[in-house]
């Protein structure tokens, strides 16, 4: 089986590529992908030069490193502004959730979409814990939020 291997690194580098791309699809941040492209030239390098390993490597690292660098950022530049993208602090807007304590307008707790977020009240008035509540604002970490059956005042 090793000799098998060792005559045949370009099925490894492909196995290699084929798992981090699939992979890719768990983490959908580009890295994996990028990774699989390096594997992808280290399964070319194996072909064409199938005795010096060294080789395959490096071409793997150099490719890889490459499209991290370059390629990468230029996709993800591309992605996000395209049509239809909200991040994910976009997507909490308009969310409905429920005090998770006593909301006040500076500190507190709410759980939107499953998640637990510092909440601070949109109008300084305090929130009972158990409120369903909207989100009006994001402001860094922080849920801005107001009663759902409120209106919006300030």
């Amino acid at each position: 089986m090793l000799e098998w291997i060792q005559e045949n690194w370009w099925v490894v580098w492909l196995v290699l590529a084929g798992g981090l791309a699939v992979s890719e699809m768990l983490t959908l941040d580009m890295t994996l992908l990028m990774l699989a492209g390096g594997a992808l030239a280290g399964a070319g390098a194996a072909v064409l030069f199938p005795g010096l390993v060294w080789v395959h490597v490096l071409v793997a690292v150099v490719v890889a490193v490459a499209l991290l660098g370059v390629l990468r950022p230029e996709i993800l530049r591309r992605l996000h502004k395209g049509p239809g993208y909200r991040s994910t602090f976009d997507q909490l807007l308009g969310s409905t959730g429920r005090a998770a304590g006593e909301i006040t307008a500076t500190t507190g707790e709410a759980n939107v979409n499953g998640e637990t977020w510092t909440a601070r009240s949109w109008d300084g008035e305090p929130i009972a814990s158990g409120v369903e509540v909207e989100v009006i604002e994001v402001d860094g970490l922080t849920v801005v939020v107001q009663p759902r059956n409120k209106p919006l005042s300030r």
